[in-house]
């Protein structure tokens, strides 16, 4: 059984309300042992119309001290760890090898939320073209962005622009783009970084996680061990999300244990 969600946003992401106390709560309910907050911080995140001022980003001199506060009120009865979601853009690889080592984070996912400046999640990326046009880009874009940004633990989500295309999931799959997939996962072994299974994609109607369990398995086929899960909440009904799926999809692609970090370090626990 999966006793940890590794991905979950609060009130310090520009998109949640949550309090921090509301997200633990729901993971005890839910009987969870461990979690990682992992809100996000999105340097040079373009000016969008439904946020006022800089979006995702936040003062790590105020998140470190709220969630210690909560690391102890909580201690006994669930891990509480810090973590961050930082979002990939191949000029940021300077700035992030300076941020997150000033920081003790115990987690750190590598997101890729923009192409160009822009995020898929508004649509400007799919005026004028196909779906299989902007899915593919968003891969090549990917390889780019590990090649500049080193100062992460786990590849987050890897096809999120799939959530956001016109036809979705119509003209998306592994074997489509096998030959763009493959030099991601390829680069982030060579990295000796991991992936994660987000559970967002059911909850967003995909039908599946992001990534696709193909890409998962071909993952685990390529050699990859790290793996941690996360559902992406950013309210507390959402933590856990899905979690049995994820496990039975983990199995099926041939995994034994999932991965929790601390401290930057990998662990990991039997499903």
């Amino acid at each position: 059984m999966i006793r940890c969600d590794c991905h979950m946003h609060t009130e310090f992401s520009t998109d949640s309300e949550a309090p921090v106390r509301d997200m633990v709560e729901a993971a005890l309910a839910g009987g969870l042992t461990e979690i990682c907050i992992t809100d996000h911080y999105d340097k040079d995140y373009p000016p969008v119309p439904d946020v006022e001022g800089t979006a995702f980003l936040f003062d790590p001199e105020d998140y470190f001290p709220a969630l210690a506060e909560v690391r102890e009120e909580y201690a006994g009865r669930i891990a509480v760890r810090t973590g961050i979601e930082i979002g990939l853009q191949p000029h940021l690889g300077g700035f992030y090898s300076d941020f997150v080592p000033k920081y003790p984070f115990d987690f750190v996912i590598g997101s890729v939320h923009l192409m160009n400046g822009k995020d898929p999640y508004y649509g400007e990326v799919f005026e004028g073209r196909t779906d299989r046009e902007v899915y593919g880009e968003m891969f090549r874009l990917t390889l780019e962005n590990l090649e500049k940004v080193q100062d992460f633990d786990v590849l987050g989500h890897i096809d999120y622009v799939v959530r956001y295309g016109r036809k979705r999931a119509e003209e998306y799959s592994y074997d489509e783009f096998a030959d763009e997939i493959d030099a991601v996962l390829k680069k982030v072994l060579q990295m000796g970084k991991g992936i994660e299974l987000n559970t967002g994609g059911f909850k967003y109607g995909l039908g599946f996680c992001n990534p696709h369990p193909d890409i998962i398995r071909r993952y685990r086929e390529l050699g990859g061990e790290i793996m941690t899960v996360g559902a992406d909440a950013h309210c507390p009904e959402h933590v856990a999300y899905d979690f049995d799926k994820a496990e039975e999809i983990l199995k099926d692609c041939g995994f034994r244990y999932y991965t929790v970090f601390e401290k930057r370090k990998p662990f990991f626990r039997k499903l």
